[in-house]
């Protein structure tokens, strides 16, 4: 899961950071409206945007206002100040899912972070399956024959990546692009660690991840 993160309280969105990141989804932070705005422009790879109404350089509610007259349905969970009812029913009537009041809890936002994440996809279920293996976006839990998978939040990224895109190629570009954080940088060198610690924990039975060579990976599943 790709969150965009538009706070400009460093203490705040260092706290959302680590708790997050801590759940193994991939977190980006903007610090000012006209950031968020320009992100949302040119990345249509997040998952779920946490939007801070006070923003500076271009209001939170202008942000949304400007992201869903694109047409963009990119689920929205907008932080505000506690007195702020009238802020809160803009929002919501300008197209945001979700609203906290500052002060929160981080434990209630990360339930909230999953709800979303499941609302995102349409009321699905968010158990992708292939094979034995069965993988549970929302709570981004790996089982082969029931039996829990121990993966790292990489591994888990990985994972999800190419259960997305089973049976189709996925190149090392898009997994780095896919994985990687703004400001961080990960060689492909990295990504074949990667992939080749997943495999361990996952070729079991009729799953096996494909390598094309130059090319990139496939999650393929080996007919029985």
């Amino acid at each position: 899961m790709r969150i965009l993160i538009a706070e400009d309280d460093q203490v705040l969105a260092d706290g959302l950071l680590r708790t997050l990141r801590g759940s193994g989804a991939v977190v980006d932070h903007v610090a000012s409206g006209s950031e968020a705005d320009a992100a949302l422009m040119t990345n249509n790879e997040f998952d779920l945007l946490i939007l801070d109404l006070g923003l500076p350089r271009m209001h939170g509610l202008e942000v949304l206002k400007r992201l869903r007259s694109r047409g963009s349905a990119l689920p929205v969970l907008i932080l505000t100040a506690a007195d702020s009812i009238d802020e809160r029913v803009k929002g919501l009537d300008l197209g945001a899912d979700d609203y906290m009041a500052k002060p929160f809890s981080l434990q209630e936002l990360e339930a909230r972070v999953r709800a979303l994440s499941r609302r995102g996809m349409g009321g699905a279920s968010s158990a992708i399956k292939h094979g034995p293996l069965l993988y549970d976006q929302a709570g981004r839990v790996a089982t082969i024959d029931g039996k829990m998978v121990e993966l790292s939040a990489r591994e888990l990224g990985l994972l999800e990546v190419l259960l997305q895109r089973a049976g189709r190629l996925v190149s090392k570009d898009q997994l780095v692009e896919r994985l990687c954080e703004w400001g961080e940088e990960v060689s492909n060198n990295a990504i074949e660690v990667y992939i080749h610690r997943l495999r361990k924990k996952i070729e079991k039975g009729p799953i096996r991840i494909a390598t094309v060579r130059g090319l990139g990976y496939c999650l393929e599943k080996i007919p029985e």
